[in-house]
Order: structure tokens, then C-alpha cells, then sequence
């Protein structure tokens, strides 16, 4: 069965994720992938099926949130713009503490990204 792996990415890390999952296709494609609305949408033109939820200020973080509190989830990866305002940050907090509380594995930058994928995709078919 394939791993869940959900996407998020603020305005300004859009570009950043897309560029995340070229250099991580290959392992990626062996994932179901499921990604806020505009994230969603970018990073189908990699040629990745996406299931795409609301846009994350429409309610996206927070249906990602309840898959993750589901059982849903394998991993997250949300690259946050830590140095903007986002009008949705209620759900943001709420999204980081039900992966702590579910102990869901969340990623908020490349680095722990990688980690997730190599650790739930990466010679586990």
C-alpha cells in the first residue's frame, strides 16, 4: 500500500517545494500525494497526480489536519514562510500540534523533507 504524504506551502516557498519534488520524483512517485490547492496545483506540473484539497487560507491545512488525526497521513511536509503573516495561523498551530499529538512526522524545510521521504519511501515498495 502506498504511503500518504501530504503537501503545504506558503506563497513564498511555492517555488521552493516545486523545486523539492523535482529533486525527489523519483522516490515520490511510489506515494499518494495529497497537497493543499495551489501547492496542489503547482506541483502538478511536475507530471505527479496530486489530491488536491482547499487552499490552506480556505480550510486546506485544516482538512490535511483532520486526514493526519484520521490516520490518514504517513508524513507532512509544509514549507512555512517563517517570516510572514499568514491570516490562517490558527490552523497552522492547530496542523503542528495534531501532528504532535498523532506523532504524524512533519517537516517545515528541505532538510527534514528528505528525511521524511528517504525514511517512509526509500526502498519500501
Amino acid at each position: 500500500m502506498k504511503k500518504t504524504i501530504a503537501l503545504i506551502a506558503h506563497d513564498g516557498k511555492k517555488a521552493e517545494m516545486v523545486a523539492f519534488v523535482k529533486d525527489h520524483i523519483e522516490s515520490l512517485r511510489h506515494a499518494h500525494l495529497v497537497a493543499t490547492g495551489t501547492t496542489g496545483s503547482y506541483v502538478q506540473q511536475t507530471g505527479l497526480p496530486v489530491e488536491l484539497k482547499l487552499s490552506g487560507p480556505k480550510g486546506g491545512d485544516a482538512q490535511i489536519a483532520a486526514m493526519a488525526a484520521e490516520g490518514l497521513v504517513n508524513g507532512i511536509i509544509f514549507f512555512r514562510d517563517p517570516l510572514g503573516k499568514h491570516p490562517h495561523e490558527p490552523d497552522i498551530q492547530m496542523l503542528m500540534r495534531i501532528c504532535d499529538l498523532y506523532n504524524v512526522p512533519l517537516a517545515t524545510n528541505p532538510a527534514t523533507g528528505a528525511l521524511i521521504i528517504e525514511g517512509l519511501l526509500e526502498d519500501k515498495d
